[in-house]
């Protein structure tokens, strides 16, 4: 099965166009564990019947639950400020945004990421969101909004939602269980949220340690584009495969240098 996800959260480093791909090299498994959540693509892909997935940013996971334990009120709050936005002018996204910065309401959240500059969840150090209005654009429709928001509703009612680091989230996993790893890339510098980093001779260790107790995992990381390769060499007896998935065109490189460069992202599996 290969369908086209709809996003409920827009997320830096979305899968969405590796999700299905990546599920079909997913092993049966007893519980999931995705501790880099994200815009949880793989997570909806895969539609686990006992899951635990999480994040440091707690707003982020705020959201998951108030997506899983409330859609429809979700659904309405969106609306409503998306017709008062239309009626009384771009100051409604500035209230609700200082509204966020002084609350962090999960619900100021979806509508801010489903207003704002290309959709792009963006914190300070302070952790206060900073992204402005996209002036163009009105925002996705409230109605086709609700319809994404029940759908993913429907297929996270199994999953338990927890604010916390990746090794404290996958403290329980062990033989039978898989878990999917999806960290902040070696080459891209990038920041984990609230600025902190990870520590990557750290966190291999702790790839070693789930082998050692018997815990299937698949790591999505840096790879190529068409012209350079980002790949990471890791420790040869942590994996035993590595895949290159396509996952589309770099934007980036197209607006800038007018080239077309398709990128592949690596998959790492310890089966």
């Amino acid at each position: 099965m290969n369908i086209n996800i709809k996003p409920v959260i827009k997320w830096s480093g979305s899968k969405r166009s590796q999700a299905f791909e990546i599920v079909n090299k997913i092993p049966k498994h007893n519980k999931y564990f995705e501790p880099f959540l994200g815009g949880g693509s793989i997570m909806y892909a895969l539609n686990p019947s006992n899951a635990i997935c999480s994040d440091i940013c707690e707003p982020l996971i705020k959201l998951w639950d108030v997506i899983k334990k409330d859609p429809i009120g979700l659904a309405d709050y969106y609306r409503e400020q998306w017709e008062r936005m239309q009626e009384e002018g771009y100051q409604v996204y500035y209230e609700i945004r200082d509204e966020f910065n002084s609350s962090f309401s999960p619900y100021n959240l979806l509508f801010l990421s489903r207003t704002c500059v290309n959709g792009l969840i963006r914190f300070n150090s302070d952790g206060q969101f900073n992204n402005s209005l996209h002036y163009s654009r009105k925002g996705i429709n409230p109605e086709t909004l609700r319809k994404i928001i029940l759908d993913w509703s429907s297929r996270i009612q199994t999953v338990t939602f927890k604010t916390c680091d990746y090794k404290e989230a996958t403290k329980e996993a062990g033989d039978g269980d898989f878990i999917y790893l999806d960290p902040p890339y070696f080459n891209t510098k990038g920041r984990y949220y609230n600025l902190s980093t990870i520590d990557f001779d750290e966190f291999f260790d702790y790839i070693k340690e789930l082998n050692n107790r018997g815990v299937k995992w698949a790591l999505s990381f840096d790879g190529k584009t068409t012209n350079k390769d980002y790949s990471v060499q890791l420790p040869e007896d942590l994996f035993v495969n590595h895949y290159y998935l396509h996952a589309g065109k770099s934007a980036f490189k197209k607006v800038m240098d007018k080239q077309s460069n398709t990128v592949y992202e690596s998959l790492y599996t310890n089966y």
